[in-house]
């Protein structure tokens, strides 16, 4: 019996230090397995934290938003405004937005700018993407021309609300992956923050594009002969876009509107002055790089007018520069003198630079009747 005894306790004695060795071999594994998951677990955050942007940019430029100025609402009349003056008015200070899309090397670099001889600067809304499908297939198609490189950049806020905004901004990221074409800042796209949206753009240009020759400043509503435009710039004497350059539709002997159903409606808590200095229509108009960093340096010391065409004039007037007429830009449109005449017969615009107010299938059809070999006028 003793023997026996003896016998089975060194079989649980056996038993008891196989099973801990058991426990002490699969605590272990567990242990490993666990270090080695939170390992990668970092390795994919550390590598999701370094991942490139999913835009060709090589990074967005970003400001903290800017809050609205509650002392505005005590300006005198303040509460007889119409909403959106009331909402420019709250935000007039407002002069950096977060940047949501971005193309930093769109002029090759800084250093590398002066290489672009004619940047088109497309004042485009979100919602227009038809309109940008057509000018990047016409007159806004980047290429080469007459020995020189035609550069094409739109510049946006945003729109929409909710389920709607999100949308855009993701038909946005779609268009901007394919054509590395888009500057967009995150303010509300609206025709009072016209103004604003030109200052970001010449912000921007400052830091990427300080060299550029010259510049098309126009809607994405206007028929533009860039070819001409071309041309044109390269016929000037002694400007090579270091000079001023700032030519339009002149405006003369022009004042702000005080009707209140006006688009154009500009109260006197935005502008006392009943007079503008004389202007190019913001349709379209050509600048000289040049012109255009004196705007820029200008502007930061001019309180924001919701008129941009005027507020570009404010600036050159400030340092002394006037705009001048050109006689084929017509931000008012075409004059046709017969109405039994086709009033977009290509012989009436294949010579001019600009011309406001297209649709986008006209836009399209001009384009390729104007450059038809067979035309014949």
């Amino acid at each position: 019996m003793r023997l026996h005894s003896m016998k089975r306790n060194t079989a649980i004695t056996f038993l008891l230090t196989g099973a801990f060795f058991l426990v002490l071999y699969l605590w272990k594994e567990d242990y490993a397995v666990h270090v080695t998951n939170r390992h990668h677990v970092h390795e994919r955050k550390k590598a999701s934290q370094n991942r490139p942007p999913t835009t060709r940019s090589s990074y967005v430029y970003s400001w903290s938003s800017c809050h609205q100025n509650a002392s505005a609402a005590n300006i005198t009349g303040f509460t007889s405004l119409p909403g959106h003056i009331q909402a420019f008015l709250y935000h007039r200070h407002c002069r950096h937005f977060p940047m949501l899309l971005d193309v930093p090397d769109k002029c090759g670099g800084a250093d590398k700018s002066s290489e672009v001889f004619l940047l088109l600067v497309i004042k485009s809304s979100p919602e227009n993407h038809d309109r940008r499908e057509v000018l990047r297939k016409t007159w806004a198609n980047e290429r080469l021309h007459n020995g020189v490189w035609i550069r094409r950049i739109f510049i946006l806020g945003t729109a929409g609300a909710g389920f709607e905004k999100q949308r855009l901004s993701k038909l946005l990221e779609l268009e901007h992956s394919e054509h590395n074409d888009i500057l967009q800042w995150d303010f509300l796209d609206a025709p009072y923050n016209l103004t604003l949206k030109q200052i970001l753009f010449l912000e921007w240009m400052e830091r990427n594009c300080p060299q550029t020759r010259f510049l098309l400043n126009g809607d994405d509503d206007v028929f533009a002969n860039t070819d001409n435009m071309v041309e044109y710039l390269q016929s000037l004497k002694d400007n090579n876009g270091s000079k001023h350059l700032f030519a339009g539709h002149l405006a003369e002997n022009e004042g702000p509107i005080r009707n209140p159903k006006s688009k154009y409606y500009v109260p006197v808590q935005l502008h006392e002055s009943e007079s503008y200095p004389p202007f190019c229509r913001g349709g379209g108009y050509l600048l000289s790089g040049y012109t255009a960093m004196v705007i820029y340096k200008m502007s930061k010391s001019i309180t924001i007018l919701p008129m941009d065409d005027v507020y570009m004039a404010m600036c050159l007037a400030k340092a002394g520069l006037t705009p001048v007429y050109h006689m084929g830009i017509k931000n008012l449109g075409m004059y046709i003198p017969s109405k039994n005449i086709d009033a977009h017969d290509p012989c009436y615009y294949k010579d001019v630079l600009v011309v406001h107010r297209f649709l986008p299938p006209q836009l399209y059809l001009m384009w390729h009747r104007i450059h038809d070999p067979n035309l014949k006028c």
